[in-house]
C-alpha cells in the first residue's frame, strides 16, 4: 500500500508539472503571437483567443492521458504487490510447518531419551545388587579359602610377595647377563682392535729404573781424595746435593743413592766434574755443585721440548714445557715418568684416531696427565690435585683437564678423551717389565683382594692368582642361588675397584656348584 501511495503521488506530481509548463507555455506562445499579431494581422484578441483554446485542449487532453497512464501503473503496482504478499505467506507457511515437524522428532527423542534413562537406572539397580552379592561371595569363599589353607590373606600376600621377589631377582640375573655379553659382544672386539693397534703401532724398549746412579773412577786412588781428610769432602757433597755416596770394595765404582732423580742426578754431574777437574775440597764441591743444578736444569728444559716436539704438539708455554722435563727426573714405582707420560701420548693418539676424535688433543692430554708429578716433591696434594690445578693456570682445554682428574678414577669418566688416556695411562702401567713392586706391596694387595672377596654372604673361599690379575670365589650353594651369583660377582667388581688401585683388569671368578657324596656298605 505505501508503493502505490508513493507512485499516485510522483504521477500526479508530474501532471500538475506538466500543466503549470503547458501554461507557462502557452502564455509565452500568447505573447510572441500577440506580437506577431498585432505586427502582421493587427488583430492580436482573436488570434490570442484562438491559442488559448488551443492550449486548454491540449492540455486537458495530456491530462487526461497521464491519469490513464498513473491508473495503470498503480494496477501493475498493486498486481506485483499482491504476488509477492503470495509468495511471502507461502515461505511462512512451509518454515512452520517444518518448525513443527522439528518439534515433533524433539518431543519422540525426548521420550526415547526418557526411557532409556529409566531402562539405566534399572539395570544400575541390578548391577549393584550383583555387586553385593558377589562381594558376599567374594568374602565367603575367602573364608572358606583361608580355612582350608591355614593362611591369613595378609600371609597369603607375603608368600606372594617372596615368591615374585625371588622371580624378580632372577629376572634381573638374566637381564644382567643378556645385557652384559651384548655389551661384551659388541664392544670387546672393537676394544681389543684398537687396543692392540695401538699397543703394535707403539713398541717400547724401556724398562723400569733404579734408584742408584753409578760413577766411574780413573783408579781407586781417586776414592780417598773424594772422601777428604776426616770425611769432610764426603760430607760436604752429601750436604749440598742430599745424596747418599756408598764407597765400598768395588773397584774404581762409586754408587750414588736417592729417590729423587733430580738430585742423584745433580750430584752424579757434580762428581763427574770434580773428578775431571782433580781438585777436590769444600770450595770447589760447592762450586761444582752450582754448576752441575745449573746444567740439570738446562736439560730438563731441552727434555720438555724434546718431548713436545716428539709427540707433535704446539702452543705450549715454556713453564709447561720446564714441568713436562721435570718428568724426565721422576719414577714412579720405577718406571721413568717422562718415558712412560710420551709412551701414553702416543697410545692415546693412535686410539683417538681409531675412534675419530682429534689425536692432537688426545696426545697433548696424554703427554701431560702425570705433570704433578713433576712438583709432588714442593707442593703438598696428590699428582692429580696439583696437575689439574696447574692445567687451569696455563689454561688447558676442560676436556683436559677433565682427562688429568679422571685417569687414576678419582672422578667419573665422562668423555671420551678421559676414557681413552685412562686405557692408555692402564696399558704402558701395565706392560711387563715398566714398573717395579716390591714384595711386601705385592703380598698386602693380594690379601686385600682375599678380604674384599670373602666380606660378601655366602662366599666360602677365594683366592687370588696370576699375579692378583684374577680371583677365585667358591660360593656355599646352600645360601646362594644361581640368580643372586651374578648380583654378588658385581658387588664384588664395585667393591674392588672402590678400595683398591691397580694396573690393568682383575678379573672376578665366581664359581657355585653342589657335591653330594654317599658310601655303599
Amino acid at each position: 500500500m505505501e508503493i502505490t501511495t508513493v507512485v499516485l503521488i510522483c504521477v500526479i506530481s508530474s501532471v500538475l508539472f506538466s500543466i503549470i509548463f503547458g501554461i507557462l507555455a502557452f502564455f509565452i506562445g500568447i505573447a510572441y503571437r500577440k506580437k506577431v499579431a498585432e505586427t502582421e494581422f493587427g488583430s492580436a484578441e482573436e488570434q490570442a483567443m484562438k491559442i488559448i483554446n488551443d492550449a486548454m485542449k491540449s492540455s486537458e487532453n495530456k491530462r487526461k492521458e497521464s491519469l490513464l497512464e498513473a491508473k495503470d501503473d498503480i494496477h501493475k503496482l498493486r498486481l506485483e504487490a499482491n504476488q509477492d504478499i503470495k509468495e511471502r505467506h507461502s515461505a511462512i507457511s512451509r518454515q512452520e510447518t517444518r518448525l513443527q515437524q522439528k518439534e515433533e522428532s524433539l518431543d519422540k527423542k525426548l521420550d526415547n531419551i526418557e526411557k532409556k534413562e529409566e531402562k539405566l537406572l534399572e539395570k544400575e539397580k541390578k548391577t549393584n545388587k550383583n555387586l553385593a552379592k558377589s562381594e558376599e561371595l567374594k568374602n565367603s569363599r575367602l573364608d572358606e579359602l583361608e580355612k582350608i589353607a591355614g593362611l591369613t590373606s595378609s600371609e597369603a600376600k607375603k608368600q606372594i610377595l617372596e615368591r615374585l621377589e625371588n622371580e624378580l631377582i632372577r629376572d634381573k640375573s638374566i637381564i644382567i647377563n643378556q645385557f652384559e655379553q651384548q655389551t661384551k659382544d659388541d664392544s670387546e672386539k672393537l676394544s681389543r682392535d684398537i687396543i692392540s693397534l695401538a699397543i703394535s703401532r707403539f713398541a717400547a724398549d724401556h724398562v723400569s729404573e733404579m734408584a742408584v746412579s753409578v760413577v766411574s773412577l780413573p783408579s781407586d786412588d781417586m776414592k780417598g781424595r773424594i772422601i777428604g781428610r776426616e770425611g769432610r769432602n764426603i760430607r760436604t757433597l752429601e750436604t749440598l746435593t742430599g745424596v747418599s755416596l756408598i764407597i765400598d770394595d768395588t773397584p774404581e765404582v762409586i754408587t750414588l743413592s736417592c729417590f729423587d732423580p733430580v738430585r742423584r742426578e745433580t750430584a752424579r754431574i757434580a762428581l763427574e766434574k770434580l773428578i775431571e777437574d782433580g781438585r777436590i775440597h769444600p770450595s770447589r764441591i760447592e762450586e761444582m755443585v752450582e754448576k752441575a743444578k745449573l746444567e740439570v736444569e738446562d736439560r730438563i728444559k731441552s727434555d720438555g721440548e724434546r718431548a713436545v716436539l716428539e709427540i707433535g704438539i704446539i702452543g705450549v708455554s715454556t713453564d709447561l714445557i720446564k714441568l713436562i722435563g721435570r718428568l724426565r727426573y721422576r719414577t714412579s714405582y720405577g718406571q721413568n715418568v717422562l718415558k712412560h707420560s710420551i709412551e701414553v701420548a702416543h697410545l692415546s693418539g693412535m686410539m683417538a684416531s681409531e675412534l675419530g676424535l682429534d689425536p692432537m688433543m688426545a696426545r697433548r692430554a696424554g703427554l701431560i696427565h702425570d705433570i704433578g708429578k713433576g712438583l709432588t716433591h714442593e707442593i703438598e696434594g696428590s699428582h692429580v690435585d696439583i696437575g689439574v690445578s696447574y692445567c687451569k693456570k696455563f689454561k688447558e682445554h676442560p676436556d683436559i683437564i677433565h682427562a688429568v682428574e679422571a685417569h687414576h678414577g678419582d672422578v667419573d669418566a665422562i668423555t671420551p678423551l678421559a676414557c681413552i688416556v685412562k686405557a692408555a695411562d692402564a696399558i704402558s702401567a701395565a706392560r711387563p717389565g715398566a714398573r717395579q713392586e716390591n714384595l711386601e706391596n705385592y703380598v698386602k694387595r693380594l690379601e686385600k683382594l682375599e678380604q674384599i672377596a670373602c666380606s660378601f654372604d655366602g662366599v666360602e673361599k677365594s683366592f687370588a692368582i696370576q699375579a692378583g690379575r684374577e680371583v677365585r670365589i667358591i660360593i656355599n650353594p646352600e645360601q646362594v642361588s644361581d640368580e643372586k651369583i651374578v648380583i654378588i660377582a658385581r658387588d664384588i667388581v664395585k667393591k674392588i675397584e672402590e678400595e683398591l688401585q691397580y694396573p690393568g683388569q682383575i678379573k672376578v671368578h665366581v664359581v657355585r656348584e653342589s657335591r653330594v657324596i654317599e658310601y655303599a656298605k
